[in-house]
Protein backbone atom coordinates (compact mmCIF):
# COMPACT_ATOMS: atom_id res chain seq x y z
CA UNK A 1 0.00 0.00 0.00
CA UNK A 2 1.23 3.50 -0.81
CA UNK A 3 1.86 5.52 2.35
CA UNK A 4 2.13 9.30 2.03
CA UNK A 5 2.94 9.82 5.71
CA UNK A 6 6.01 12.03 6.04
CA UNK A 7 8.73 10.14 8.02
CA UNK A 8 9.20 11.53 11.52
CA UNK A 9 12.81 12.62 10.98
CA UNK A 10 11.81 14.56 7.87
CA UNK A 11 8.94 16.21 9.76
CA UNK A 12 11.38 17.42 12.41
CA UNK A 13 13.83 18.62 9.78
CA UNK A 14 11.03 20.39 7.94
CA UNK A 15 10.08 22.35 11.07
CA UNK A 16 13.69 23.50 11.42
CA UNK A 17 13.84 24.73 7.83
CA UNK A 18 10.42 26.35 8.14
CA UNK A 19 11.85 28.55 10.89
CA UNK A 20 14.81 29.42 8.68
CA UNK A 21 12.48 30.21 5.77
CA UNK A 22 10.24 32.46 7.91
CA UNK A 23 12.88 34.19 10.03
CA UNK A 24 15.97 34.37 7.80
CA UNK A 25 14.71 34.23 4.22
CA UNK A 26 11.32 35.93 3.80
CA UNK A 27 12.35 39.12 5.67
CA UNK A 28 15.32 39.56 3.30
CA UNK A 29 13.66 38.46 0.04
CA UNK A 30 13.08 41.93 -1.34
CA UNK A 31 16.48 43.23 -0.21
CA UNK A 32 18.50 40.55 -2.02
CA UNK A 33 16.23 40.76 -5.04
CA UNK A 34 17.21 44.43 -5.31
CA UNK A 35 20.89 43.91 -4.31
CA UNK A 36 21.94 41.28 -6.79
CA UNK A 37 25.33 39.59 -6.23
CA UNK A 38 25.44 40.30 -2.49
CA UNK A 39 25.99 37.14 -0.45
CA UNK A 40 23.04 36.58 1.97
CA UNK A 41 25.23 35.99 5.01
CA UNK A 42 22.26 35.93 7.41
CA UNK A 43 21.14 32.74 5.67
CA UNK A 44 24.57 31.30 4.87
CA UNK A 45 25.81 31.49 8.46
CA UNK A 46 22.61 29.86 9.75
CA UNK A 47 22.78 26.99 7.24
CA UNK A 48 26.51 26.22 7.20
CA UNK A 49 26.62 24.18 10.46
CA UNK A 50 23.64 22.11 9.25
CA UNK A 51 25.17 21.48 5.83
CA UNK A 52 28.57 20.60 7.33
CA UNK A 53 26.94 17.90 9.44
CA UNK A 54 25.10 16.46 6.44
CA UNK A 55 28.20 16.26 4.29
CA UNK A 56 30.21 14.82 7.18
CA UNK A 57 27.70 11.95 7.15
CA UNK A 58 28.13 11.56 3.39
CA UNK A 59 31.92 11.48 3.77
CA UNK A 60 31.64 8.83 6.49
CA UNK A 61 29.48 6.75 4.19
CA UNK A 62 32.06 7.09 1.41
CA UNK A 63 34.83 6.09 3.82
CA UNK A 64 32.93 2.95 4.70
CA UNK A 65 32.49 2.22 1.01
CA UNK A 66 36.22 2.80 0.46
CA UNK A 67 37.07 0.41 3.29
CA UNK A 68 34.79 -2.22 1.78
CA UNK A 69 32.41 -2.12 4.70
CA UNK A 70 28.75 -2.92 4.22
CA UNK A 71 26.35 -1.14 6.49
CA UNK A 72 24.10 -3.58 8.26
CA UNK A 73 20.40 -3.13 7.67
CA UNK A 74 18.53 -2.00 10.74
CA UNK A 75 15.84 -4.42 11.80
CA UNK A 76 13.72 -1.49 12.90
CA UNK A 77 12.92 -0.94 9.23
CA UNK A 78 14.12 2.67 9.28
CA UNK A 79 15.80 3.91 6.13
CA UNK A 80 18.18 6.72 5.31
CA UNK A 81 16.18 8.54 2.64
CA UNK A 82 18.63 11.25 1.57
CA UNK A 83 16.83 12.32 -1.61
CA UNK A 84 13.43 12.47 0.07
CA UNK A 85 14.92 14.58 2.87
CA UNK A 86 16.54 16.79 0.27
CA UNK A 87 13.40 17.61 -1.70
CA UNK A 88 11.43 18.42 1.47
CA UNK A 89 14.25 20.72 2.55
CA UNK A 90 14.53 22.39 -0.85
CA UNK A 91 10.76 22.85 -1.16
CA UNK A 92 10.58 24.59 2.20
CA UNK A 93 13.64 26.79 1.63
CA UNK A 94 12.34 27.80 -1.81
CA UNK A 95 9.03 28.67 -0.18
CA UNK A 96 11.18 31.07 1.85
CA UNK A 97 13.12 32.43 -1.14
CA UNK A 98 14.31 30.46 -4.17
CA UNK A 99 17.23 32.79 -4.95
CA UNK A 100 18.57 32.76 -1.40
CA UNK A 101 18.09 28.97 -1.24
CA UNK A 102 20.43 28.60 -4.23
CA UNK A 103 23.13 30.26 -2.09
CA UNK A 104 23.03 27.36 0.36
CA UNK A 105 26.68 26.57 1.21
CA UNK A 106 27.83 23.13 0.13
CA UNK A 107 28.79 21.26 -3.05
CA UNK A 108 25.34 21.70 -4.69
CA UNK A 109 25.28 20.20 -8.21
CA UNK A 110 28.98 19.40 -7.94
CA UNK A 111 28.09 17.05 -5.08
CA UNK A 112 25.58 15.19 -7.25
CA UNK A 113 28.22 14.76 -9.96
CA UNK A 114 30.86 13.52 -7.53
CA UNK A 115 28.38 11.12 -5.95
CA UNK A 116 27.22 9.82 -9.34
CA UNK A 117 30.53 9.45 -11.19
CA UNK A 118 33.28 9.58 -8.58
CA UNK A 119 35.16 6.67 -7.04
CA UNK A 120 34.87 6.08 -3.26
CA UNK A 121 38.31 7.67 -2.83
CA UNK A 122 37.24 10.74 -4.79
CA UNK A 123 34.02 11.09 -2.82
CA UNK A 124 36.01 11.18 0.42
CA UNK A 125 38.68 13.53 -0.94
CA UNK A 126 36.47 16.10 -2.62
CA UNK A 127 33.42 16.10 -0.34
CA UNK A 128 35.54 16.31 2.79
CA UNK A 129 36.22 20.01 2.21
CA UNK A 130 32.48 20.67 2.58
CA UNK A 131 32.45 19.04 6.01
CA UNK A 132 34.89 21.43 7.65
CA UNK A 133 36.10 25.03 7.88
CA UNK A 134 34.36 28.15 6.62
CA UNK A 135 31.37 28.26 4.23
CA UNK A 136 32.22 27.12 0.73
CA UNK A 137 30.37 26.28 -2.45
CA UNK A 138 30.50 23.89 -5.36
CA UNK A 139 29.29 24.36 -8.93
CA UNK A 140 28.83 22.31 -12.08
CA UNK A 141 29.98 23.79 -15.39
CA UNK A 142 28.20 22.29 -18.39
CA UNK A 143 26.56 24.95 -20.58
CA UNK A 144 28.68 26.61 -23.29
CA UNK A 145 27.99 29.37 -25.83
CA UNK A 146 27.58 26.65 -28.47
CA UNK A 147 26.28 23.84 -26.28
CA UNK A 148 23.13 24.54 -24.29
CA UNK A 149 20.45 21.86 -24.32
CA UNK A 150 22.63 19.66 -26.55
CA UNK A 151 25.17 18.62 -23.93
CA UNK A 152 26.85 16.26 -26.40
CA UNK A 153 28.06 19.33 -28.35
CA UNK A 154 30.48 20.33 -25.57
CA UNK A 155 33.71 21.73 -27.02
CA UNK A 156 35.71 22.38 -23.83
CA UNK A 157 38.73 20.07 -24.00
CA UNK A 158 40.82 18.22 -21.44
CA UNK A 159 44.18 17.02 -22.75
CA UNK A 160 46.51 14.79 -20.78
CA UNK A 161 50.03 16.15 -20.26
CA UNK A 162 52.07 13.80 -18.10
CA UNK A 163 50.53 13.69 -14.64
CA UNK A 164 48.10 16.50 -15.36
CA UNK A 165 45.04 17.41 -17.39
CA UNK A 166 45.04 20.70 -19.27
CA UNK A 167 41.56 22.19 -19.65
CA UNK A 168 40.64 24.86 -22.21
CA UNK A 169 37.18 26.24 -22.90
CA UNK A 170 34.36 28.56 -21.84
CA UNK A 171 31.30 27.85 -19.70
CA UNK A 172 28.27 30.10 -19.21
CA UNK A 173 25.22 30.37 -16.91
CA UNK A 174 26.98 28.52 -14.07
CA UNK A 175 25.04 28.61 -10.80
CA UNK A 176 27.40 29.43 -7.90
CA UNK A 177 30.33 29.77 -10.31
CA UNK A 178 31.70 32.89 -8.60
CA UNK A 179 30.92 31.58 -5.11
CA UNK A 180 32.81 28.35 -5.84
CA UNK A 181 35.88 29.75 -7.58
CA UNK A 182 36.43 33.19 -6.04
CA UNK A 183 34.33 33.71 -2.92
CA UNK A 184 35.32 30.50 -1.15
CA UNK A 185 37.67 27.53 -1.14
CA UNK A 186 35.20 25.55 -3.23
CA UNK A 187 35.38 23.60 -6.46
CA UNK A 188 33.77 23.31 -9.89
CA UNK A 189 32.94 20.11 -11.77
CA UNK A 190 33.75 20.84 -15.41
CA UNK A 191 32.38 18.73 -18.26
CA UNK A 192 34.92 18.45 -21.07
CA UNK A 193 35.85 16.11 -23.90
CA UNK A 194 39.07 14.11 -23.88
CA UNK A 195 38.52 12.85 -27.43
CA UNK A 196 36.27 14.74 -29.85
CA UNK A 197 36.37 11.89 -32.35
CA UNK A 198 34.78 9.60 -29.73
CA UNK A 199 31.65 11.80 -29.55
CA UNK A 200 29.63 11.38 -26.37
CA UNK A 201 31.96 8.65 -25.09
CA UNK A 202 34.72 11.22 -24.86
CA UNK A 203 32.89 13.44 -22.36
CA UNK A 204 34.26 13.31 -18.82
CA UNK A 205 33.83 15.32 -15.62
CA UNK A 206 36.80 17.04 -13.97
CA UNK A 207 37.32 18.66 -10.57
CA UNK A 208 38.79 22.17 -10.67
CA UNK A 209 39.42 23.51 -7.14
CA UNK A 210 39.25 27.22 -6.32
CA UNK A 211 42.58 28.97 -6.79
CA UNK A 212 43.64 26.79 -9.74
CA UNK A 213 45.66 28.95 -12.20
CA UNK A 214 43.90 29.36 -15.53
CA UNK A 215 40.35 29.15 -14.09
CA UNK A 216 38.62 32.49 -13.76
CA UNK A 217 35.22 34.18 -13.62
CA UNK A 218 34.67 36.57 -16.53
CA UNK A 219 31.09 37.70 -15.91
CA UNK A 220 28.25 37.62 -13.38
CA UNK A 221 24.81 37.69 -14.96
CA UNK A 222 22.00 40.14 -14.16
CA UNK A 223 18.76 38.14 -14.25
CA UNK A 224 14.97 38.36 -14.36
CA UNK A 225 14.52 36.28 -11.21
CA UNK A 226 16.43 34.33 -8.52
CA UNK A 227 18.62 37.43 -8.30
CA UNK A 228 20.21 36.46 -4.99
CA UNK A 229 21.69 33.46 -6.80
CA UNK A 230 25.13 33.81 -8.37
CA UNK A 231 25.19 32.94 -12.10
CA UNK A 232 28.59 33.25 -13.76
CA UNK A 233 30.58 32.78 -16.95
CA UNK A 234 33.85 30.89 -16.52
CA UNK A 235 36.92 30.61 -18.75
CA UNK A 236 39.58 27.91 -18.55
CA UNK A 237 42.89 28.79 -20.22
CA UNK A 238 45.60 26.11 -19.95
CA UNK A 239 44.06 25.20 -16.60
CA UNK A 240 46.12 22.37 -15.11
CA UNK A 241 44.69 19.90 -12.61
CA UNK A 242 46.05 16.60 -11.22
CA UNK A 243 45.51 13.45 -13.26
CA UNK A 244 43.26 11.87 -10.63
CA UNK A 245 40.86 14.85 -10.71
CA UNK A 246 38.85 13.20 -13.48
CA UNK A 247 35.75 11.61 -11.99
CA UNK A 248 35.55 7.86 -12.49
CA UNK A 249 37.26 6.03 -15.32
CA UNK A 250 39.46 8.33 -17.45
CA UNK A 251 39.56 5.87 -20.35
CA UNK A 252 37.28 6.29 -23.37
CA UNK A 253 35.05 3.24 -23.79
CA UNK A 254 35.21 2.57 -27.51
CA UNK A 255 32.67 -0.25 -27.33
CA UNK A 256 30.06 1.96 -25.73
CA UNK A 257 29.92 5.25 -27.61
CA UNK A 258 27.82 6.88 -24.91
CA UNK A 259 29.68 5.56 -21.83
CA UNK A 260 31.25 8.82 -20.65
CA UNK A 261 28.09 10.75 -21.47
CA UNK A 262 25.92 8.29 -19.54
CA UNK A 263 28.06 8.62 -16.43
CA UNK A 264 27.71 12.39 -16.52
CA UNK A 265 23.97 12.36 -17.25
CA UNK A 266 23.23 10.23 -14.17
CA UNK A 267 23.75 13.47 -12.25
CA UNK A 268 20.48 14.82 -13.66
CA UNK A 269 18.47 11.86 -12.39
CA UNK A 270 19.12 13.14 -8.87
CA UNK A 271 19.17 16.88 -9.49
CA UNK A 272 16.01 17.26 -11.61
CA UNK A 273 13.62 16.25 -8.80
CA UNK A 274 15.42 18.78 -6.61
CA UNK A 275 14.78 21.53 -9.17
CA UNK A 276 11.14 20.42 -9.31
CA UNK A 277 10.91 20.65 -5.50
CA UNK A 278 12.31 24.18 -5.60
CA UNK A 279 9.72 25.19 -8.20
CA UNK A 280 6.93 23.78 -6.07
CA UNK A 281 8.11 25.70 -3.02
CA UNK A 282 7.61 28.91 -5.01
CA UNK A 283 4.23 27.65 -6.22
CA UNK A 284 3.05 26.86 -2.70
CA UNK A 285 4.05 30.33 -1.52
CA UNK A 286 1.97 31.90 -4.30
CA UNK A 287 -1.09 29.70 -3.66
CA UNK A 288 -1.05 30.35 0.09
CA UNK A 289 -0.74 34.10 -0.42
CA UNK A 290 -3.62 34.21 -2.91
CA UNK A 291 -5.88 32.24 -0.57
CA UNK A 292 -4.92 34.50 2.34
CA UNK A 293 -5.78 37.67 0.40
CA UNK A 294 -9.04 36.21 -0.91
CA UNK A 295 -10.04 35.18 2.61
CA UNK A 296 -9.53 38.79 3.74
CA UNK A 297 -12.18 39.70 1.17
CA UNK A 298 -14.53 36.99 2.40
CA UNK A 299 -13.85 34.63 -0.51
CA UNK A 300 -13.44 31.01 0.60
CA UNK A 301 -12.43 28.03 -1.53
CA UNK A 302 -14.93 25.14 -1.16
CA UNK A 303 -13.73 21.60 -1.84
CA UNK A 304 -17.06 19.78 -1.87
CA UNK A 305 -19.02 21.85 -4.39
CA UNK A 306 -19.70 20.87 -8.04
CA UNK A 307 -17.57 22.79 -10.51
CA UNK A 308 -20.54 24.50 -12.15
CA UNK A 309 -21.47 26.08 -8.82
CA UNK A 310 -18.04 27.64 -8.31
CA UNK A 311 -17.07 31.17 -9.25
CA UNK A 312 -14.32 31.73 -11.82
CA UNK A 313 -11.91 32.73 -9.05
CA UNK A 314 -12.65 29.62 -7.01
CA UNK A 315 -12.13 27.40 -10.05
CA UNK A 316 -8.78 29.06 -10.78
CA UNK A 317 -7.52 28.52 -7.24
CA UNK A 318 -8.60 24.87 -7.25
CA UNK A 319 -6.83 24.42 -10.59
CA UNK A 320 -3.68 25.99 -9.12
CA UNK A 321 -3.79 23.54 -6.23
CA UNK A 322 -4.46 20.55 -8.50
CA UNK A 323 -1.51 21.35 -10.76
CA UNK A 324 0.72 21.81 -7.73
CA UNK A 325 -0.35 18.49 -6.22
CA UNK A 326 0.18 16.56 -9.46
CA UNK A 327 3.71 17.90 -9.83
CA UNK A 328 4.52 17.24 -6.17
CA UNK A 329 3.44 13.59 -6.39
CA UNK A 330 5.67 13.12 -9.46
CA UNK A 331 8.55 14.70 -7.56
CA UNK A 332 8.05 12.46 -4.53
CA UNK A 333 8.04 9.42 -6.78
CA UNK A 334 11.27 10.37 -8.56
CA UNK A 335 13.08 11.08 -5.28
CA UNK A 336 11.83 7.89 -3.60
CA UNK A 337 13.01 5.81 -6.57
CA UNK A 338 16.44 7.39 -6.30
CA UNK A 339 16.61 6.45 -2.62
CA UNK A 340 15.71 2.88 -3.55
CA UNK A 341 18.52 2.87 -6.17
CA UNK A 342 15.97 2.35 -8.93
CA UNK A 343 16.51 3.87 -12.41
CA UNK A 344 14.48 7.09 -12.43
CA UNK A 345 15.57 9.01 -15.54
CA UNK A 346 12.01 8.99 -16.91
CA UNK A 347 10.40 9.94 -13.61
CA UNK A 348 12.97 12.68 -12.94
CA UNK A 349 12.26 14.31 -16.30
CA UNK A 350 8.50 13.97 -15.80
CA UNK A 351 8.74 15.74 -12.44
CA UNK A 352 10.93 18.49 -13.88
CA UNK A 353 8.60 19.10 -16.86
CA UNK A 354 5.42 19.18 -14.82
CA UNK A 355 6.82 21.31 -12.01
CA UNK A 356 8.33 23.85 -14.40
CA UNK A 357 5.09 24.28 -16.32
CA UNK A 358 2.93 24.22 -13.20
CA UNK A 359 4.83 26.87 -11.25
CA UNK A 360 5.02 29.18 -14.26
CA UNK A 361 1.22 29.00 -14.69
CA UNK A 362 0.47 29.13 -10.95
CA UNK A 363 2.52 32.27 -10.28
CA UNK A 364 1.19 34.06 -13.37
CA UNK A 365 -2.35 33.21 -12.28
CA UNK A 366 -1.56 34.48 -8.77
CA UNK A 367 -0.52 37.88 -10.12
CA UNK A 368 -3.61 37.92 -12.33
CA UNK A 369 -6.00 37.13 -9.47
CA UNK A 370 -4.39 39.67 -7.16
CA UNK A 371 -4.53 42.42 -9.78
CA UNK A 372 -2.65 45.59 -8.69
CA UNK A 373 -1.59 43.86 -5.46
CA UNK A 374 0.07 41.13 -7.49
CA UNK A 375 1.83 43.54 -9.82
CA UNK A 376 3.05 45.82 -7.04
CA UNK A 377 6.42 45.36 -5.34
CA UNK A 378 4.63 45.89 -2.03
CA UNK A 379 4.18 42.11 -1.97
CA UNK A 380 6.32 39.21 -3.21
CA UNK A 381 3.82 37.83 -5.75
CA UNK A 382 5.47 39.52 -8.74
CA UNK A 383 8.87 38.29 -7.51
CA UNK A 384 7.61 34.71 -7.29
CA UNK A 385 6.42 34.99 -10.89
CA UNK A 386 9.90 36.13 -11.95
CA UNK A 387 11.62 33.48 -9.84
CA UNK A 388 9.36 30.74 -11.21
CA UNK A 389 10.25 30.92 -14.91
CA UNK A 390 13.82 29.69 -14.55
CA UNK A 391 12.49 26.31 -13.36
CA UNK A 392 11.13 25.72 -16.85
CA UNK A 393 14.55 26.50 -18.35
CA UNK A 394 17.57 25.35 -16.34
CA UNK A 395 18.57 21.75 -15.60
CA UNK A 396 17.23 20.85 -19.04
CA UNK A 397 14.50 22.98 -20.61
CA UNK A 398 10.89 21.91 -20.49
CA UNK A 399 11.08 21.06 -24.20
CA UNK A 400 14.17 18.88 -23.79
CA UNK A 401 12.74 17.01 -20.82
CA UNK A 402 9.48 16.50 -22.70
CA UNK A 403 11.49 14.88 -25.50
CA UNK A 404 13.26 12.66 -22.97
CA UNK A 405 9.90 11.52 -21.58
CA UNK A 406 8.51 10.84 -25.06
CA UNK A 407 11.59 8.92 -26.21
CA UNK A 408 11.61 6.68 -23.15
CA UNK A 409 7.88 5.95 -23.27
CA UNK A 410 7.72 5.40 -27.04
CA UNK A 411 11.13 3.71 -27.39
CA UNK A 412 12.61 6.22 -29.85
CA UNK A 413 16.24 7.31 -30.01
CA UNK A 414 17.37 10.94 -30.03
CA UNK A 415 17.93 10.66 -33.78
CA UNK A 416 14.41 9.40 -34.39
CA UNK A 417 12.60 11.93 -32.21
CA UNK A 418 13.99 15.45 -31.91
Amino acid sequence: MIDFTIPEDIQQQRKLFEMVAKDVMRPYSRYYDEHEHEIPWEYVNRMWPVMKMEWARRVMKAQQELAGEKKEKKRSGKKYHFNLQLIYMVEMLSWGDAGIYLCTPGPALAGFAIDAAGTPEQKVRFLKRFAEGDPKWGAMAITEPGAGSDVSAISTTAVRDGDEWVINGEKIFITNGWLALEASDGLVVVWATVDKSAGRAGIKSFIVPAGTPGAKVTKREHKLGIRASDTAALVFEDCRIPLDNVLGNPEVEKRDKKAGFKAAMVTFDTSRPVVAASALGIGRAAIEFVKEKLAEQGIEIPYNVPKHKLTAVQRDVLQMEAMHKMAWLLTLRAAAMSDERQPNALEASMAKVKAGKAVTWITQKAVELLGPLGYSTEYLAEKWMRDAKINDIFEGTGQINTLIVARRILGYSSRELK
